[in-house]
């Protein structure tokens, strides 16, 4: 994996294949929309997973905590449509969260099938720091911006958001 440096430097000389004007369409990868946002995504997500190390939690482990937390999906099925996740997937996240004691489940009484996800208390105090910790990565991501700027930048963020899920396939 590059480093943040490493990736600004990319293209060496500021030129890259793609960006080379002889080509038939021009393209400079580093003015990509794609590359800036996939180079901001990869940064945060790396901020993030700094900050969560203290609490002993990976990526794949917080947001369902946060998720359990904020918005309780009840059950397992629930939890994994938000998180994104395919049942096997869910069922050993859940695993390491039990064996860590942050979260516990339980069969539903009324349908054997259904299993209900619950934070126990020390998920609760784990889960209960995750609201802070991102807001204080969300203001130093937005450092230097006035609300105005914000606003329109969550504008720009919702537009671009659309735009992309009303490309075919998505």
């Amino acid at each position: 994996m590059k480093t943040p440096d490493e990736e600004d430097t990319l293209a060496g000389d500021g030129l890259c294949p793609l960006s080379d004007p002889s080509l038939p369409v021009p393209f400079e990868v580093e003015q990509s929309l794609g590359f800036q946002l996939r180079r901001i995504a990869t940064l945060l997500g790396a901020e993030v997973d700094r900050r969560m190390e203290p609490l002993g939690l990976t990526d794949a482990q917080w947001k369902p905590l946060l998720r359990l937390l904020l918005d309780p999906p009840g059950t397992a099925a629930a939890l994994a449509r938000v998180c994104h996740l395919d049942a096997g997937g869910l069922t050993r996240l859940l695993d390491r969260l039990e064996a860590k004691g942050l979260c516990q489940r339980e069969r539903s009484q009324e349908d054997r099938r259904v299993v209900n996800i619950a934070l126990t208390p020390e998920g609760r105090a784990v889960a209960g720091q995750l609201p802070a910790i991102l807001a204080g990565v969300q203001r130093e991501l937005l450092a230097g911006f006035d609300e105005a700027e914000e606003a329109r930048l969550r504008d720009f963020l919702a537009r671009i958001y659309a735009n992309t899920r009303a490309m075919p396939g998505s």
